[in-house]
């Protein structure tokens, strides 16, 4: 596992969840995920489909394993997760903690074009392209059985990256998902 730090491992429902840092290319910062891997994961017997979580506004990589009770149904039908947070970290980026609706926890999904966000706000390219080849390359999981859900924020992200690669995944959910954020206050910062 080639530039993976454990931070954590507990095991749960006959899985582990664990937690992971390693430097993104992408963001060029520290970036922080959780995967859950079931039992059948765990002992290599099997690849398992993989959910993405995108968490909302103002979350991390946490929230869904902590509070959503989601654990022992992923472990019964074999399903890995994961969470990864839902924006680049103390980066120095100007403004980046001045707004909670915008910079640290609140990335949105997509890649800013503009600086300075678009020095390490590539939240699009982090979870679409190398967040994913990271966990297929080290994970017993499916790279043909994929799907993404979000919540709020992470709703958006969640159609933003289905409805950009059309056949990739074998679901997309989004609840009370942001849909439209250039007509809102949030897409005029």
């Amino acid at each position: 596992m080639d530039g993976l730090e454990l931070v954590s491992t507990n095991r749960c429902f006959g899985g582990e969840v664990r937690k992971y840092r390693h430097f993104s290319t992408s963001t060029q910062c520290t970036m922080a995920f959780n995967i859950f891997l079931p039992a059948a994961a765990l002992a290599n017997e099997e690849k398992v489909p993989v959910l993405f979580y995108l968490s909302g506004l103002t979350c991390n990589e946490d929230n869904m394993i902590t509070k959503a009770g989601a654990l022992p149904h992923l472990a019964q039908e074999r399903i890995a997760l994961v969470t990864p947070d839902t924006s680049p970290r103390a980066t120095g980026t100007d403004g980046e903690d001045g707004d909670w609706q915008l910079g640290t926890g609140a990335g949105f999904y997509v890649d800013a074009t503009q600086a300075p966000w678009n020095a390490h706000y590539q939240m699009y390219s982090y979870t679409q392209r190398e967040l994913q080849q990271l966990v297929f390359a080290n994970f017993a999981v499916d790279s043909a059985r994929v799907s993404v859900f979000g919540h709020s924020m992470g709703g958006h992200g969640a159609l933003v990256l289905a409805l950009r690669n059309p056949g990739y995944y074998k679901s997309v959910s989004a609840f009370a998902p942001i849909c439209h954020p250039s007509t809102s206050d949030w897409g005029q910062k």
